[in-house]
């Protein structure tokens, strides 16, 4: 006997088209108590009428296709403009009346006395240790460790493999790239882009980029380092 389906406590717009937009929906769907009704686009990047099957309206007819009475809103949108879009759309439901949804994967690890903001999302096989803090509009893509005692500030984007360790401030508005690592008790200021592969130990000042060395190929090919006939 096949078990009974999941009743869905609250309808959901996700602001947003791109291919967030379509994980976020299949997340929201499969793993938590809302049921995604609809997609939204500012009207100038209007570009199809529907999306897996739901329709895709222009925000400025949101009010009016999905009332703020009866909907919550998520806005999946990455890092762009140092999460700055993000943060506006966000901000712009917030003030048309929206609810703003989260999403905590039930395959993450988030420690019960953690405290999360309001329009976070959370993927699975994140450890999220004791006494951790996360602002509002926070992403943690899948498979970060967020040490003890650190606090992340509000629109921070940490995408995949990142280790944050204990006792470190991260303040708003920064970028993580994959297989980053940030040492015990340093502050990462706000606007900092963290690019893929970087260490960082010591503390940063505002709006610096960090890039890690780009690999070069060897001179002598694979194939002859490892001694395989052409």
């Amino acid at each position: 006997m096949s078990s009974p389906a999941t009743i869905k406590s609250r309808d959901l717009v996700i602001i947003g088209d791109s291919a967030f937009a379509e994980v976020a929906c299949e997340y929201f769907t499969h793993d938590s108590d809302y049921n995604v009704v609809g997609f939204a686009v500012e009207r100038g990047y209007l570009k199809t009428e529907r999306l897996l099957g739901r329709p895709v309206v222009a925000l400025d007819e949101l009010t009016t296709r999905f009332p703020p009475a009866d909907h919550d809103v998520y806005v999946a949108i990455v890092y762009s403009q140092l999460n700055w879009l993000r943060h506006r759309l966000m901000r712009a439901a917030e003030e048309l009346g929206y609810g703003l949804a989260s999403y905590v994967s039930s395959r993450a690890f988030v420690w019960p006395n953690v405290k999360i903001g309001k329009h976070c999302f959370i993927f699975e096989n994140n450890v999220v240790q004791p006494f951790v803090t996360l602002g509002d509009n926070v992403v943690l893509w899948s498979g970060n460790h967020i040490g003890h005692h650190s606090h992340i500030a509000d629109n921070v984007f940490v995408s995949s493999h990142v280790v944050i360790s204990g006792f470190c401030e991260i303040e708003a508005n920064c970028f993580f790239g994959v297989n980053v690592a940030v040492g015990n008790n340093i502050t990462v200021a706000r606007d900092c882009w963290i690019g893929p592969g970087v260490v960082i130990n010591q503390g940063t000042k505002e709006a610096e980029l960090y890039r890690a060395p780009a690999a070069e190929p060897s001179k002598v090919s694979a194939l002859r380092f490892f001694r395989v006939k052409d």
